[in-house]
């Protein structure tokens, strides 16, 4: 009986998908906690690269349960054409998929406002998928939203018709040209909520706590990374839900004392999507080289991921933050190549050095400080066991889990979940 979390603990596109599946024959239940359809989980075997965004990275181990908790916000329409795309493979979403009814619904006046509140911002804009997560969030909180549960409710239509009439006064308060025909929309949008009818929803708390009643083991799955976190990460440039180990408890209805393990994912540097600080990032050949060997690239948005040296300053907070038990370390042949490989240790900010993740992260303040390593020339990526790694990326290794104080327990060699080695 017990309930380990999974989670990144950089700016998200850690490689979460992946670890999943690979860890999900060893748990009855996957279940997704918050986050929407920005989310981009990859998972790559026999020779298919198959990317989720709503569906839990389980979906394809036949004995586990695939849950959508709460904390999610789902999009229909995207939802749709993800269970589209898993149709060939045979999967039975009546037995190995449901939905929380409490997770709320992205209405498509919710992707229109996320638009002309990012048109509004100017050169000021966030950097936001325009997924309609953040207005779905706000309605959320703001006591308006309209949950998957309510699909089933008499009043299904007279609610959804009173918050896209009020969404719309409210894009015409931004005052910028929004082009939009919102009929053809709507049309996308209520034939795929007829699909989404199909996948079983339940009360997910309740169940939950009878498959821990009946001795079941769960993997939480988070999405995004926490240095995203609404409350943790870098506000404003984050997400609008909370992504670090607390929201598996409000997003799933687990208690705290339920929770055993705790599995963090950072890659071997650092990447961003987006606007927003980012301390150690390059603007070199070393970035170039990251960027094209790494493949970074949003799964999602397709959008440059920009990359950088390995912050352990930050990396170190979110291991706090999230009380993180086993770590994981993705993207280290990534790296091969390189003749030397810097990590941050410390920041020096206003004059002075630090070594916490300070309040208002001003990259225009701080100045990274680093240890340089000696790099490796070796394709790891097609290693198997430990014993065969270089002794400098070994050593590396070995630095991190000093520093970080927490095992690394899983160095992936690469996409596909047989590029995995076990410590």
């Amino acid at each position: 009986m017990k309930v380990d979390l999974l989670l990144g603990l950089q700016w998200g596109d850690e490689g979460k998908g992946k670890i999943v599946d690979v860890l999900t024959k060893n748990y009855d239940i996957i279940a997704r906690f918050q986050g929407g359809p920005n989310a981009g989980h990859t998972l790559e075997f026999d020779g298919i690269k198959h990317v989720l965004h709503t569906i839990p990275s389980g979906i394809f181990h036949q004995n586990s349960i695939n849950l959508i908790g709460n904390g999610v916000v789902i999009d229909p329409v995207i939802f749709q054409k993800e269970i589209e795309k898993l149709e060939p493979f045979d999967i039975d979403f009546s037995k190995s998929l449901c939905i929380s009814r409490k997770a709320h619904i992205i209405l498509p006046t919710h992707r229109l406002l996320d638009a002309a509140s990012e048109l509004s911002k100017g050169k000021s804009k966030i950097g936001s998928t325009l997924k309609g997560i953040g207005p779905t969030y706000m309605d959320k909180t703001g006591r308006n939203g309209i949950r998957i549960g309510d699909i089933e409710l008499p009043d299904w239509m007279e609610k959804y018709r009173k918050l896209a009439n009020k969404h719309e006064s409210m894009i015409k308060n931004y005052n910028v040209d929004l082009q939009y025909n919102l009929k053809e929309l709507e049309e996308d949008f209520f034939s795929a909520v007829k699909k989404l009818k199909s996948i079983p929803f339940i009360d997910s708390e309740n169940f939950i706590f009878n498959q821990l009643d009946d001795e079941k083991t769960i993997l939480a799955e988070g999405a995004q990374g926490s240095l995203l976190d609404i409350d943790f990460g870098t506000y404003p440039y984050v997400t609008s839900s909370n992504t670090t180990a607390a929201g598996a408890c409000t997003g799933l209805g687990v208690p705290p004392n339920k929770i055993k393990d705790v599995f963090g994912i950072f890659k071997a540097y650092t990447t961003r999507v987006g606007s927003g600080p980012f301390p150690t990032e390059l603007f070199d050949k070393n970035a170039e080289t990251m960027s094209r060997v790494g493949n970074e690239f949003g799964a999602t948005t397709g959008r440059p991921r920009r990359c950088g040296w390995l912050d352990l300053v930050a990396l170190k907070y979110a291991v706090k933050v999230n009380g993180v038990t086993k770590l994981m370390m993705m993207k280290g042949d990534v790296l091969s190549g390189f003749k030397k490989i810097k990590v941050c240790t410390s920041y020096e900010y206003d004059g002075n050095i630090i070594d916490h993740f300070p309040f208002s992260v001003d990259t225009k303040k701080i100045k990274p400080i680093y240890s340089e390593f000696p790099g490796w020339d070796e394709d790891i990526s097609k290693l198997k066991e430990e014993k065969a790694f270089p002794k400098t990326f070994m050593n590396y290794v070995s630095f991190l889990e000093k520093e970080l104080n927490v095992p690394i327990a899983i160095i992936s060699v690469g996409p596909d979940r047989t590029q995995t080695i076990i410590r």
